[in-house]
């Protein structure tokens, strides 16, 4: 096709020049008879545009350069310039067809460079290695057109398939893909069509390997490849190996990492529980042990106030251990997701009651206000898990207020939610606390010098999450904390009523 279209060419310029014989300059004629030569070293490449300048010196010869219609010339010199026009002719299609095939090798690296791009960009989104083997995988059998297997090491060292970009063929399965698979990740060398090792072979093997290591071989269906398997498209398939590997490494150093960072915060978790429980039950137990001692063998010494005033004692250690127990209980449920709610509807004014009574035996000199509306409505919810949410929250409340302070308890409500605030007279908290203080086993540096172990407001945190509502802190003007749980409400049980305070309407207990 080439050489007849360059023969069809020669022949319409000749007869588009032949009528005007000698009018123009043979010069003139003879550049005019190089574009064929160019167009065909553009189109067709050197060998076609060498054919079209030996055609164009016997046309230029025959009709042109006199005598005409001959190929005999009446002055030597023509062929002397018939020598020059060749070799510019033949000069001219080898530049032309070097052009060409430079161009055919930037847009074949530019196509490469692309797909090296396309799959770095996309597996640099994956975090876990089988949803990065099926990028791989699919994004290099697009590339290459191809269908691609991925072997992988599992932990014996063994090689196994671990993915296919076609699930409905079964090539990669074959006793010979693993063997030549098998002896690429043990030499860590290509394999396989076009390449030095097992040439024959329909597939070509590329081992995953990073500098350290070999983590698996990608494996190329090549039988129904059509044309040579040239050097750029094995280098591309190397890169595109190196480029899985690298992946496949930075995920699994991700996932060890990941491992690492849940080793030490279980072990920070840990150390943090054993401390704070060695010290909370130290202290009620050297209590409690102490005054059982001294009712045992001081009995005789001591009256009847001094009696009650031991056991007193003996019960408030008990409660306290009682306490954080049930708060490691708790936090145990919630961190291992085996809390699950009993849902009823639940009487605020019952939980509120019910939560004063828990906290009268440490209340101690502190005042307790109640602010409820006219009208409150019941939320759904785990009355005893909401029960323990108000004892942690008075609790705190309690612990960091000064004795003979007061502690407010408000309740209003909307159309969607219920509001329950607490707010005490304490020292308060600096800005950046205010969200802190929900994090498990955080104290705040003001609040040392008192016993705690910082899960109660972390369990809150986590019940109040459990029913769909959230909790807060902010600052209590002109001191102390206000803690703030939003519930959300699934039915109106009442119409909507506005907080009273003594003497409007609404209840105030102390």
């Amino acid at each position: 096709m080439p050489y007849a279209s360059v023969t069809m060419m020669i022949a319409l310029l000749t007869a588009a020049l032949h009528p005007f014989g000698l009018a123009f300059d043979l010069v003139n004629i003879a550049l005019v008879f190089l574009f064929p030569v160019l167009i065909s070293a553009v189109y067709w490449g050197s060998r076609p545009a060498f054919f079209a300048a030996v055609l164009s010196v016997l046309a230029f010869d025959f009709y042109f350069v006199p005598p005409v219609l001959s190929f005999t010339v009446a002055d030597l010199r023509y062929l002397v310039s018939f020598g020059v026009y060749l070799a510019v002719a033949a000069l001219t299609a080898s530049l032309a067809a070097r052009l060409k095939q430079q161009l055919h090798v930037s847009k074949r690296r530019e196509a490469h460079t692309a797909a090296l791009y396309a799959l770095s960009r996309q597996i640099s989104a994956f975090a876990d290695v089988p949803s990065l083997l099926d990028n791989v995988s699919r994004q290099i059998s697009l590339t290459v057109g191809a269908e691609v297997a991925v072997y992988m090491a599992n932990d014996d060292n063994r090689l196994i398939l671990a993915h296919r970009s076609a699930a409905h063929n079964d090539w990669g399965e074959g006793d010979g893909e693993k063997v030549i698979a098998k002896w690429v990740y043990e030499h860590g060398q290509p394999a396989g069509k076009g390449s030095p090792t097992l040439k024959e072979s329909p597939g070509y093997y590329v081992p995953l390997r990073t500098e350290d290591r070999v983590y698996g071989v990608l494996a190329i269906n090549l039988k129904e490849w059509n044309g040579e398997f040239s050097t750029d498209q094995r280098l591309l398939l190397d890169a595109l190996g190196g480029l899985a590997a690298s992946a496949i490494a930075r995920a699994e150093l991700a996932e060890k990492a990941k491992i690492a960072h849940l080793t030490a915060e279980s072990e920070r978790l840990r150390t943090a529980i054993l401390d704070s429980v060695s010290h909370e039950l130290r202290t009620p137990l050297a209590t409690m042990i102490g005054s059982a001692t001294a009712l045992i063998e001081g009995d005789p010494l001591f009256s009847a106030e001094d009696r009650t005033e031991l056991l007193s004692t003996i019960r408030d250690g008990a409660l306290r251990m009682n306490r954080l127990v049930k708060n490691l209980l708790g936090m145990a449920q919630l961190e291992s997701g085996m809390l699950r709610l009993r849902k009823r509807w639940c009487d605020v004014e019952d939980l509120i009651g019910v939560a004063l009574a828990q906290v009268k035996d440490f209340q101690q000199h502190r005042k307790i206000r109640v602010r409820l509306p006219e009208c409150v409505p019941p939320v759904p919810g785990d009355e005893g898990l909401l029960e323990q949410v108000l004892v942690n929250v008075l609790g705190n409340a309690i612990k960091y207020s000064p004795d003979r302070s007061e502690i407010d308890i408000s309740v209003s409500a909307d159309e969607d939610e219920l509001i329950l605030s607490v707010a005490d007279r304490g020292n308060g908290l600096a800005a950046d606390e205010y969200d802190r203080i929900f994090e498990k086993f955080y104290r705040s540096d003001a609040t040392v010098h008192v016993t705690g172990t910082g899960l109660g407001l972390a369990i809150c945190k986590g019940i109040v999450e459990l029913h769909g509502g959230t909790i807060s802190a902010k600052p209590n003007r002109p001191q102390g904390t206000v803690i703030r749980i939003a519930l959300p409400l699934n039915e109106r049980s009442g119409p909507d009523a506005a907080p009273q305070e003594k003497g409007s309407g609404g209840d105030d207990h102390e």
